[in-house]
């Protein structure tokens, strides 16, 4: 077991943004996005102001930064804690401490056999 995946001792639930190969991401009738089912994921969740900046190259302030076990979409959004931590299944962002991915970085450890993946909400 390597450092990366040692740190990883937290739970977060992930929506990942619904797709279809034909017309992308999807979006309900108001162009809000729709979300896939929640996924319970591995993580180390760090509340942590800090300036980044973001796939359109806008500064923003991060909510938190979140070290994750798979790879992420810009759009999707992460909670920490678990499924039984859900309160409101129709829309992600109205659960407490749910926030939207701004950014996502993969960085290959010294040996490119694993990853560090990193999510700035």
């Amino acid at each position: 077991m390597g450092l990366i995946t040692s740190m990883l001792r937290q739970t977060a639930v992930w929506w990942p943004l619904a797709s279809s190969e034909s017309a992308g991401i999807e979006v309900d009738q108001y162009g809000h996005p729709v979300y896939a089912s929640p996924i319970e994921v591995d993580c180390r969740w760090e509340d942590r102001i800090e300036q980044f900046t973001d796939g359109r190259d806008i500064l923003r302030m991060s909510q938190a930064i979140v070290y994750v076990d798979r790879d992420m979409e810009i759009g999707g959004v992460l909670m920490l804690g678990t499924e039984d931590d859900i309160t409101d299944e129709s829309d992600p962002l109205r659960n407490e401490g749910a926030y939207e991915i701004q950014r996502f970085d993969k960085m290959p450890d010294f040996k490119c056999r694993r990853f560090l993946r990193t999510c700035y909400l």
